[in-house]
Parts: C-alpha cells; sequence; structure tokens
C-alpha cells in the first residue's frame, strides 16, 4: 500500500481549473516534492489531500483511507502545514502547541521527542504570542503543532516561502530527521533548489504535473546542450540574444544568461560573434549542466 495515491484528480473554481487530471504515488517514508509556481494548483491539491475540500473528479487516497468516504479518519493521521500561518496569534507558543496537542488527545510529553529539535529553538519564548513571533519562529511552531499527534503523513505547504535563508536550510534538515522517523513527508515548493533536497518530485504548472521523477533522474533526462554567458549590460544582452535566429531559448538565471541552440549547434561561437556586432564586446559563453529550473523551463515550452 502507498502512503499517497492520486488518479485523475479535477477541480475548478467558476471557470478556472485549479488541477487537470493530476495522478502520482507517494511511496511510505518518502520525502516527495511537489515543485511549481505560485497559481500552479499546489495548494488545492494540499487541501483536496488532507480532505478540506472535494475533488470534482478523481480520487485520491492517504494511507488506503478515501479523501471523501473516510476523512474522518484521515484528520487523525496526516499532520498539515498551510502556506498561511494559521496558529492561534493571541495565544503564546506553548498555549497553542498545548491545544493542538489536546485536539489529538495526547500530550506534549507524550511526544515530545518529535519536535524537541524544531521545539528546543522557540521554547525560550514559549510565554510569548503566536503573533510576536518572527517568520522563521512561526515556521517552527507550525510545524511543532502539524507534529504533536505523530501523524504518518506530514503536508506542507510551501512553508520556506517569506523565511530566511539560515531558517529555510535548517528546516529542510528537520525534514531529514523526520524522515527517518518514517513519517511520509509531501511538501511544494515554489523554489527550484529545494527540489534537489527530496527524494522524489513533481514538476507541476497550471494545474498539470509535467514530469515525476528523482530530482537527478529528471536532470539527467535533460537531452539538449546548455550554454552559459555573462556580459556587462544583462538586460540588453537578454534582449538581443533572444533576436539571434539561432536562439531556440534564453532565460536570465542570476548573473548570467542559459541557452539553448537550435539544431544542438557544437558551438556557441556564432552567438558570440553577433553579440559583439551588437555592441557587447567580447563575451564567453561555456557549456554547463542543467538544473532543475532549467528542466522546468524546458517542459513549460511544450
Amino acid at each position: 500500500m502507498k502512503a499517497i495515491e492520486v488518479k485523475g484528480l479535477k477541480k475548478k473554481y467558476r471557470k478556472t481549473e485549479a488541477i487537470k487530471g493530476v495522478s502520482f504515488e507517494v511511496d511510505k517514508g518518502e520525502l516527495f516534492g511537489i515543485i511549481g509556481p505560485d497559481g500552479a494548483g499546489k495548494t488545492t491539491l494540499f487541501r483536496i489531500l488532507t480532505t478540506l475540500i472535494y475533488p470534482d473528479e478523481g480520487e485520491a487516497r492517504v494511507e488506503g483511507l478515501d479523501t471523501i468516504k473516510d476523512y474522518k479518519e484521515i484528520r487523525h493521521i496526516v499532520g498539515y502545514m498551510p502556506g498561511r500561518f494559521s496558529l492561534y496569534q493571541d495565544l503564546s507558543v506553548e498555549e497553542n502547541l498545548t491545544f493542538f496537542a489536546t485536539v489529538f488527545n495526547t500530550t506534549i510529553k507524550e511526544n515530545y521527542h518529535l519536535i524537541e529539535d524544531i521545539y528546543k529553538q522557540i521554547e525560550p519564548f514559549k510565554r510569548r504570542k503566536a503573533g510576536k513571533l518572527s517568520g522563521g519562529m512561526k515556521q517552527k511552531l507550525a510545524l511543532s503543532c502539524a507534529l504533536i499527534h505523530k501523524p504518518k503523513v506530514l503536508f506542507l505547504d510551501e512553508p520556506t516561502t517569506g523565511v530566511d535563508p539560515v531558517s529555510r536550510k535548517e528546516f529542510w534538515g528537520m525534514l531529514k530527521k523526520l524522515k527517518k522517523e518514517g513519517i511520509t513527508i509531501i511538501v511544494s515548493t515554489p523554489y527550484m533548489d529545494e527540489a534537489m533536497l527530496c527524494d522524489r518530485i513533481a514538476l507541476i504548472s497550471e494545474g498539470e504535473i509535467m514530469k515525476i521523477n528523482s530530482p537527478e533522474g529528471i536532470i539527467d533526462e535533460y537531452d539538449s546542450r546548455l550554454w552559459k554567458i555573462r556580459g556587462e549590460d544583462m538586460h540588453r544582452l537578454l534582449k538581443d540574444v533572444r533576436e539571434y535566429e539561432g536562439t531556440e531559448s534564453c532565460y536570465a538565471f542570476g548573473d548570467s544568461l542559459h541557452i539553448t541552440l537550435k539544431g544542438g549547434e557544437e558551438s556557441i561561437g556564432g552567438l558570440e560573434k553577433f553579440a559583439e556586432e551588437k555592441g557587447h564586446g567580447k563575451i564567453r559563453g561555456e557549456e554547463i549542466r542543467a538544473n532543475i529550473e532549467d528542466c522546468f523551463m524546458k517542459l513549460m515550452k511544450k
């Protein structure tokens, strides 16, 4: 039995199709990522899997339980951390955690080992109201509350959005430890670099899953030669490179441009000459290995 089984899920809000026939499976104990930009359908998918809304078509099972028929049972075995901070802002850190433990008929003491590494970082502020916490502290409290009843499956909807880089790194370190406890974790994120931290990922756009594989597996399937170039006026360089007749795709990545050429050209010399003629001076291109974002952009064009 899989931890999560999804078959042909569809969900529409008036005229907007949020989910378009999504199907995938997640193994028990897996750290599975749903990777895509805002508006891709990630939150709608999570709300269906956590029994908060019904799909229009298709079916979904969590630990073998149907999300419609068995919604009460599912709510006892999952933890859910929504994208927007949704704890009681007027309650203290400790009061929030105690409340959620009580709802699930357990105590903080009983499952403290699960949240110890997380909670000890905010325990010095346990009497502070949740609404007064920093973004990173709110994130740790929300995760503690989602874990306090020892769920079998943990759903984290964009947990690191708006959080500083240090807290993001700490958070993923926590997830790796939780995975060792045998908890299945399904996490959504718009950050492509976080995809590399998952066992497997699903790349989603406009309600459709484009590809499912391990991060390395998806990168290995990238079958175009990819080049990186830099110049002094990157904005003008981007515009000019896109006008070059041999350019297949060109996107800005940090301080450089990632480029594929039509017909799998063996050399970027023609583009370098074109850029020089456009007044960019001598630029140098180098062939590079694709990353997850390169793969996502290529799949988007199909």
